[in-house]
């Protein structure tokens, strides 16, 4: 068995985060690329609400009016993390206003198609 050395650690759990498509990082939410593009397309702001009774975030695009309507939801500019295309929310607000564990993770996610939602379970 291969127990690192507790400098090498932390980046394996590093790269172990940056592995998962939707994960909370620093307090954002980072969104790879490829789920970025499909639920957000070229868009630049997302439209955002948190259900803290189910403990899930949902996101969609601002071109989404009936999302906002339906759901009350506030808008969030999307930033660009790198190159690729991974996007960032931030989530200060949401994690402080709910005691949300804003412990560096990777997140479970379900992409509805053709819907353009993203729901993220915090």
């Amino acid at each position: 068995m291969f127990i690192p050395p507790h400098n090498l650690k932390k980046n394996f759990e590093e790269d172990r985060l940056t592995a998962s498509e939707v994960r909370l990082q620093s307090s954002h939410l980072v969104i790879g690329h490829e789920v970025a593009s499909e639920v957000f397309g070229a868009e630049q702001n997302a439209y955002v609400v948190y259900y803290p009774e189910r403990r899930t975030l949902m996101i969609a695009p601002v071109s989404d009016e009936l999302f906002k309507n339906l759901h009350k939801a506030g808008q969030q500019m999307l930033k660009s993390r790198n190159l690729r295309g991974d996007k960032s929310i931030a989530l200060h607000e949401i994690l402080i206003d709910h005691q949300v564990n804003d412990t560096d993770r990777g997140l479970e996610y379900e992409l509805q198609p053709g819907m353009g939602i993203l729901n993220v379970k915090l």
